[in-house]
């Protein structure tokens, strides 16, 4: 079987943006999908909420819930969303609040009633800054320890802000109580990385955590220590343009998934100039492509493109594991719809693709 697209949110004069997002499953078996929804223009900065999809039949049908999960209590926006099933049971829905281009913050709310309703926000970064928190990232180890990855930003002007630093923002107590860790070390010093991080708990407890750079490669860092110390960042095997990575283990397999844009040539890629060329119509993000890893990250394979249409770029991919097949929701924009963040895709992909040589 072919990976199925099972949702397309198509840009509207109403609706210019819908963009990352993050899954769950319901005790009911359902499955829950929250995204940002822009109102109010597609940028970064324009103001969105946090909208939503819900599917009863195991991720092939989708209906689009009307009422806003999170209204927009930012100044800007909410956005970058991330669940999260807790070891007790309940539920928390990760975001960011962004009020400025001084002060962008993840928050958490918590469920106990399956989504039903929510608490009131506790910030999670007590830190001041812009500080950025990708969709789909945060954790739970197995000490029960809560890690948001995310990075500091320092904005020259509304359209230019430098690379980040890494901090984990952490809890011990299930997301009431918030401390920050790091930075964690690194010797790159260039105008966009690293940033945008994501982690993975490996076997033994150890921690890999990746990041987005423009040298034309991930850089990653590992913890031995459940994320209070790491190691100094260093590049990963993992070549792509300025565009996240995403890792996720599949429960039944126990094997780690791998979502990126691989320009490592092994598939067509933009011309080299276009790597992170934000005038071009991909941004340099695309092909988007899947690889499996029987060893906790040693070695990839299978490597297969899911998309690579260069009329459109791929990114910011949530991925979900349902049955024998993998959720996975991306942007998947071009010139057509504004840019490559404006059109959100959501595809069905049998773990069996997966695992198919191309």
């Amino acid at each position: 079987m072919e990976p199925e697209i099972v949702l397309e949110l198509n840009p509207s004069p109403r609706n210019p943006r819908n963009t990352e997002g993050s899954f769950i499953t319901l005790r009911d078996g359902s499955i829950l999908y929250i995204y940002s929804r822009y109102y109010g223009g597609g940028h970064d900065h324009s103001p969105a909420e946090l909208g939503a999809a819900v599917s009863s039949d195991r991720g092939r049908t989708w209906t689009l819930v009307k009422q806003p999960v999170v209204e927009n209590e930012g100044r800007m926006n909410v956005m970058s969303v991330s669940l999260l099933r807790l070891e007790s049971g309940e539920m928390l829905l990760f975001y960011l609040r962004k009020n400025s281009i001084e002060d962008c913050r993840l928050h958490v709310r918590r469920s106990s009633d399956e989504g039903a309703t929510w608490s009131e926000p506790v910030l999670c970064v007590p830190m001041p800054g812009y500080h950025v928190t990708n969709n789909d990232r945060v954790i739970q180890t197995h000490t029960g320890r809560i890690l948001a990855p995310g990075s500091l930003h320092r904005w020259q002007n509304p359209q230019e802000c430098t690379g980040g630093e890494i901090y984990l923002y952490v809890s011990d107590d299930e997301g009431h109580a918030w401390r920050i860790v790091g930075p964690v070390p690194c010797t790159l010093r260039t105008q966009m990385g690293p940033e945008e991080p994501g982690i993975i708990e490996l076997s033994g407890g150890r921690l890999w955590l990746h990041a987005r750079t423009d040298t034309g490669r991930h850089w990653q860092s590992f913890s031995e220590d459940d994320g209070e110390t790491w190691s100094p960042m260093e590049p990963s095997d993992f070549m792509a343009p300025c565009s996240p990575l995403c890792v996720r283990r599949d429960p039944k397999s126990g094997h780690l998934l791998a979502v990126w844009n691989d320009h490592s040539g092994r598939f067509r890629v933009p011309d080299k100039d276009q790597h992170n060329n934000w005038d071009s119509v991909n941004w340099g993000r695309t092909p988007l492509v899947t690889a499996i890893s029987d060893d906790e990250g040693k070695t990839w394979t299978h490597h297969r493109a899911l998309e690579s249409d260069f009329e459109h770029g791929y990114c910011y991919t949530a991925i979900h594991f349902v049955d024998d097949a993998g959720l996975l929701a991306y942007n998947a924009g071009g010139p057509e719809f504004g840019n490559v963040l404006c059109r959100h895709r959501m595809r069905r992909v049998p773990v069996s693709w997966l695992h198919e040589e191309p």
